[in-house]
């Protein structure tokens, strides 16, 4: 059953339900690789953008957006996932019934993985059904973000960041960016700890894992 919340994790990790449909006029790849150093997260120590495995020499520059998206959808799951995964782990949780059977109480009592193993089927559904239309409501823009649209906002609650300074604004989405990719690698540390002993030798003997 601890399978069901790397299920979860992936599904809410999802980059974007539409491929990218491709461009007739593509970026050449100094132009790309150049550009990273101007997009949010192109922060010390990487500067000049973080690109390890070269995925902005790939495709047009749909594509490119498209990887954008994804790691910045990537990020937001993964920030949301590691906060929900502490918060578990600590013994947070709301007062009353989960379901006619299943109290909060007797979740925070266990390990996160074991907990969502325990959420009812309908509650796992109701999840499953709210990503996906998150997934929808991002993806139904009238510019998508890989024909020169913004790239995906945060569905719920709808935030306007209109009147916010550019360049705070700016700087934000770097914050964000970069504690998104360091969620990416906590999230998967904690399944990997919580699924085979000894593999993050930091959490060994943490009883959340």
């Amino acid at each position: 059953m601890k399978l069901a919340l790397l299920t979860l994790t992936t599904l809410l990790s999802t980059a974007a339900a539409f491929a990218p449909s491709s461009r007739t006029i593509d970026l050449p790849t100094t132009t790309k690789l150049a550009a990273l150093s101007d997009k949010p997260g192109a922060t010390l120590p990487f500067s000049g953008g973080y690109d390890p495995l070269g995925l902005a020499t790939l495709g047009s520059d749909s594509t490119f957006a498209w990887f954008q998206a994804a790691e910045l959808k990537h990020s937001r799951c993964a920030m949301l996932a590691v906060t929900g995964y502490l918060v578990q782990g600590a013994g947070v949780h709301f007062p009353g019934m989960l379901s006619h059977d299943v109290s909060f109480e007797s979740l925070s009592a266990m390990k996160p993985l074991d907990a969502w193993s325990a959420v009812p089927d309908e509650g796992k559904a109701q999840i499953y059904l709210t990503i996906l239309l998150a997934e929808i409501v991002s993806e139904s823009k009238e510019v998508h973000y890989t024909k020169g649209g913004d790239l995906p906002t945060i569905v719920f609650p709808p935030i306007n960041f209109g009147s916010v300074d550019a360049d705070y604004m700016a700087k934000q989405r770097s914050k964000e960016l970069n504690n998104g990719r360091l969620a990416m690698i906590a999230i998967m540390s904690f399944c990997a700890a919580a699924n085979i002993p000894g593999s993050v030798p930091a959490l060994v003997g943490n009883p959340a894992f």
